[in-house]
């Protein structure tokens, strides 16, 4: 343009106006668009689920680390499936954001005291982008932000009122106590280094201490029913501290002195100790079967002592005479043929103990010696005034050849008027539980095995038992 046209542009007040009004039009529609973006500026656009927009507002600012990053677009209200809203905002962001971590979360934050609110996002780690027009899920709007107005309300009337009475319990606690308060402050750093392990201990999610208020509300209120019982406690133990009071100096104030250094006796002895009080425990352990026997044993032993004090008076003429017997026996020990004799008697039990040993299970585990001695008692344990009879059964043999009945040829094997019955059943070495038979008291526990001829083992186990009551 040449100097003239430029000249013919500023001469003209109706251009210069229209001109002036064209650019003040364009910085209004800017100024009122910034905070949706200038226009033809690219954007990386993502859609984001919250579980509330606490007062949110289009043009809100979207920040990374207190950087302002975006905008708010706009707001809407959404409903799921089971009834329940949520608001879903969308994002208009710097377009070099992009692509965001699929794992990037978001929080609404207040700007100020008076409000206004931002979204602070927090980029994730993971390798997966979120592409533009994608909607970040609701699970991922965490923490739940707290409004200014709920920490206000939680100061109602019952908590300024409770709030107020400790203000001045402390004020009146404290008025005058300037000094010791000066005194105390130093003291209160060695707490605090004491303190650091501890609050770490409760701090650890290992200690559940969130566990531990609603585990006391409970305890509370199972406690809450016996209010009164609790009550009546405390006024008996008001009662029973009273009464100690009268015998606190010296009395207890000595246990109360005497105890550490006992604790500390006990402490180092109570180790040495645990070998007897071991030791201890397997020698009670091995008496419990003794002791169960004292009630049944206890009148017998106290017989027995009875008749020993009796006894015992009597043993020192005895033992005089004991003393000459003792005095023979020597001689006699040293005689050469007594050797010879009990070196024979020592052959004698040496050549007996295998078949001491084969016959001993017959009574230790059958019982059959015992049951000898009591069915022989039985056995004649009737008669009359000229003596007693022996008694007993006659059982009839069946009749077929070879019967038991008479001679024979070959053992029973059948045949006759009954050929079920005539069947020999023989068994002259029965099992007794001896070394190398089998574990079993055979000997009239053998099974009748009717149809069918044996001699000698029946087949099978026939067990241990043969007459427990008389055991």
């Amino acid at each position: 343009m040449t100097r003239r046209g430029v000249s013919a542009l500023g001469a003209s007040p109706v251009l210069v106006g229209a001109v002036t009004v064209l650019v003040t039009i364009v910085a209004v529609f800017l100024s009122y668009n910034a905070n949706s973006g200038l226009p033809f500026v690219p954007t990386y656009d993502l859609n984001a689920n919250l579980p509330n927009a606490a007062n949110l507002v289009r043009g809100n600012d979207v920040r990374i680390g207190g950087a302002r990053v975006g905008t708010v677009s706009t707001i809407d209200a959404e409903r799921n499936s089971d009834g329940t809203t949520y608001a879903q905002v969308h994002l208009k962001l710097d377009k070099d954001l992009e692509p965001l971590p699929a794992d990037s979360t978001l929080v609404i934050r207040p700007r100020s005291a008076l409000g206004l609110k931002y979204i602070e996002l927090t980029p994730g780690t993971g390798k997966a982008g979120l592409k533009s027009g994608t909607t970040v899920p609701i699970s991922q709007a965490s923490p739940r932000p707290v409004e200014l107005d709920e920490v206000l309300n939680t100061f109602d009337a019952r908590t300024r009122k409770g709030a107020q009475g400790q203000l001045q319990g402390f004020g009146e606690g404290l008025a005058g106590r300037g000094q010791s308060l000066n005194a105390a402050i130093p003291e209160i750093l060695p707490l605090l280094n004491d303190l650091e392990p501890v609050a770490k201990n409760l701090s650890s999610p290992q200690t559940r201490l969130d566990r531990f208020f609603p585990s006391l509300a409970a305890v509370a209120g199972e406690v809450a029913p016996v209010a009164e019982e609790q009550a009546a406690l405390f006024g008996n133990l008001d009662t029973t501290f009273a009464a100690l009071a009268s015998v606190a100096r010296p009395f207890l104030q000595e246990f109360i002195s005497q105890s550490p250094p006992t604790e500390d006796v006990g402490i180092a002895q109570f180790p040495r100790q645990r070998p007897f009080l071991r030791n201890s425990a397997a020698f009670f352990r091995e008496l419990r079967p003794g002791v169960r026997t004292l009630p049944h044993a206890a009148p017998i032993l106290a017989d027995a002592l009875e008749f020993g004090t009796q006894t015992l008076p009597k043993l020192p003429p005895f033992n005089r005479r004991l003393t000459r017997v003792f005095q023979q026996v020597a001689t006699f020990s040293e005689e050469p043929m007594v050797k010879l004799g009990l070196h024979h008697i020592q052959l004698l039990v040496d050549s007996l103990r295998p078949t001491i040993r084969f016959l001993t299970p017959a009574q230790t585990t059958c019982n059959y010696v015992t049951l000898w001695f009591r069915n022989i008692s039985s056995l004649l344990s009737e008669g009359d005034a000229n003596g007693t009879w022996q008694r007993f059964n006659i059982v009839s043999t069946p009749v077929g050849p070879n019967a038991e009945g008479g001679p024979s040829s070959a053992p029973a094997n059948g045949g006759g008027a009954t050929p079920s019955l005539n069947h020999l059943h023989a068994n002259p070495y029965p099992n007794t539980a001896a070394p190398g038979q089998t574990h079993e008291c055979e000997a009239a526990n053998e099974p009748y095995l009717n149809g069918r001829t044996l001699v000698g083992n029946v087949p099978g186990n026939q067990g241990t038992a043969t007459d427990k009551a008389a055991r």
